[in-house]
């Protein structure tokens, strides 16, 4: 019985080993399985897709930026509004107070003498008096320069009432396009942000290499500048020899070869005059010089200093003249780009541009193809 019993153990241990082993190889099969089935963590974005990412964050960034500007643009407006309205309202409440004082002291006149009811005073100095002073029983005891204070009063004090109502507007609009420049100084920094982020997960590998995607895009950018050069060269060649084959359909009243707007030309030096002097200085998003500046901020300083005021922020900047081809840009025009107009350069001639780029950039002479000749908007001529 004990041997039997011995067996029926071995036996059972004997066979539990191949069991085991059939139980084990089945897990690993079925981890395999899961393992497989799992999704394997998301590929590495390639470096392009990284650099385009960043761009995409810098120019949205540059949107966020106009934006920002002209709700601080429209922050300063509306707050010299307020303290202007303010201000009127303290005058008026001021004089109100002298005009109160002095019918004061009439209704005090005629209550002493007796020729008005005890309740005179009061009826002059309440805040309303207006359904009063229409009485005839008061007004007859009124001397002709005491209606004429009296109406003074009635149309001072509406008058001061109207402008408080329009101040406290004022100051509610103030808070609405505070709270948008908040917002949009919130997206900025966020978007900036981000791109910094992505720029700093980079390799030392990887910088080398998207500086070097970066030269070969400038060297076509530049290429295509140079065409563009040359077609604006070949054009006025021809348009000088159709004016020298034909000089009476050229001329002026004065006999002169008409050879352009010189006055724009004289205006025009003087803008890139002073864009050229801010090569070198840093992008700051909403900065408007002189020690820093962005897209808008430069295009604007530049043509204020030839006497031409422009709106502050791009989507208006490109309303402000007339719009040209690009073939037909001349030095001192506005180049903008992408659909939502968020950047400007300055057109100095030859396909080239001063421009303040992007964050972590400086102002620099580049080509209007530096992004596609497809980012190119429009050509404005500033008025």
């Amino acid at each position: 019985m004990a041997s039997q019993r011995k067996w029926f153990s071995g036996s059972r241990v004997a066979g539990t080993a191949p069991a085991l082993a059939t139980a084990a190889l089945t897990s690993v099969a079925l981890l395999s399985q899961t393992a497989a089935a799992t999704p394997s963590a998301e590929p590495k974005p390639s470096l392009e897709e990284v650099e385009k990412k960043i761009d995409d964050l810098y120019r949205q960034a540059e949107s966020a930026t106009d934006k920002y500007n002209a709700a601080k643009e429209k922050t300063s407006k509306q707050r010299k509004k307020v303290d202007t309205l303010l201000d009127d309202v303290a005058q008026r409440t001021e004089k109100l107070n002298t005009a109160r004082e002095e019918l004061g002291s009439y209704a005090a006149a005629q209550y002493r003498t007796g020729a008005a009811a005890p309740d005179t005073a009061s009826l002059l100095l309440a805040d309303n008096p207006q359904d009063y002073f229409d009485q005839t029983q008061l007004m007859s005891r009124l001397t002709t320069r005491q209606k004429a204070a009296v109406d003074d009063y009635v149309t001072d004090q509406a008058a001061a009432t109207e402008k408080r109502t329009e101040a406290t507007q004022g100051l509610e609009t103030l808070s609405t396009t505070q709270d948008a420049l908040k917002a949009s100084k919130t997206d900025v920094q966020q978007k900036l942000a981000k791109a910094r982020e992505l720029l700093s997960q980079l390799t030392a590998e990887e910088k080398a290499r998207l500086a070097a995607i970066e030269a070969e895009r400038r060297k076509e950018a530049e290429r295509k500048a140079a065409e563009l050069a040359q077609q604006q060269a070949d054009a006025a060649a021809a348009a000088k020899a159709a004016q020298e084959s034909s000089p009476s359909a050229t001329t002026g009243t004065s006999g002169t070869v008409t050879t352009g707007d010189s006055s724009y030309s004289t205006k025009s030096a003087k803008a890139i005059a002073f864009a050229r002097a801010q090569i070198g200085k840093p992008y700051v998003w909403g900065a408007t010089g002189p020690g820093s500046y962005d897209c808008s901020g430069l295009t604007q300083a530049a043509w204020k200093a030839a006497g031409v005021t422009l709106p502050r922020v791009t989507y208006d900047q490109v309303t402000a003249g007339t719009t040209v081809s690009v073939s037909e840009a001349q030095p001192g025009d506005l180049v903008f780009f992408y659909d939502d107009i968020s950047h400007v350069g300055l057109y100095i001639g030859n396909g080239m541009m001063i421009h303040a780029p992007k964050p972590g950039a400086y102002v620099r002479e580049e080509s209007i193809f530096y992004d596609g000749e497809s980012a190119i908007y429009s050509v404005v001529r500033p008025a």
